[in-house]
């Protein structure tokens, strides 16, 4: 199974990228050109986004600086235990929801400390890949375009987070422990 995956990793983007260009030759889509302009509007977006980015850091900084984390950590401790998940993975998988970047630290952290062919190395690893950073998507992205009703999106986002970290836990549980 584990060469499976890595066979898989390897040629997944390669095989994707060329699929993708030669579906545009066919199409007689101008590749260069129409990437170029995507590009100018990405760089675009990112000058607007940057208020709602820098607000959104700064709240991630209020929360892990009050404590906040430590608190919401130990409070689901016991239901992290059921599912087989080290209570080291938690604050990485909380961080994720927020920020990218801060979660990507934090598992440098755990991958320092406990190693890459760990259990909480595989956890933390498996869940950053499958997690969404839910809130700062909400913050910046609707707020750059104006979207200020966000219905159901948070919730359905945290479901989502919830539910990618629980089967990360039980996939990375049933192939290596």
């Amino acid at each position: 199974m584990t060469h499976v995956l890595e066979l898989i990793s390897v040629w997944a983007i390669p095989l994707v990228v060329a699929f993708v260009s030669l579906y545009a030759i066919i199409k007689k889509v101008p590749v260069y050109s129409t990437f170029t302009e995507g590009a100018k509007e990405g760089f675009s977006t990112a000058i607007m986004i940057i208020p709602y980015l820098v607000a959104m850091l700064c709240a991630i900084g209020m929360f892990r600086a009050s404590g906040a984390m430590d608190w919401l950590v130990k409070l689901l401790s016991p239901v992290t235990n059921l599912i087989g998940m080290p209570a080291e993975v938690l604050p990485m998988g909380i961080m994720r929801s927020f920020s990218g970047g801060g979660a990507e630290g934090m598992m440098a952290d755990l991958l320092k400390e406990y190693g890459t062919q760990s259990q909480i190395g595989r956890i933390s690893s498996v869940a950053l890949g499958s997690t969404e950073t839910t809130f700062y998507i909400v913050a910046v992205y609707y707020g750059a375009v104006g979207i200020t009703n966000v219905r159901h999106s948070v919730i359905a986002g945290l479901l989502g987070d919830i539910a990618s970290l629980i089967a990360a836990t039980v996939i990375v549980n049933l192939m290596w422990f």
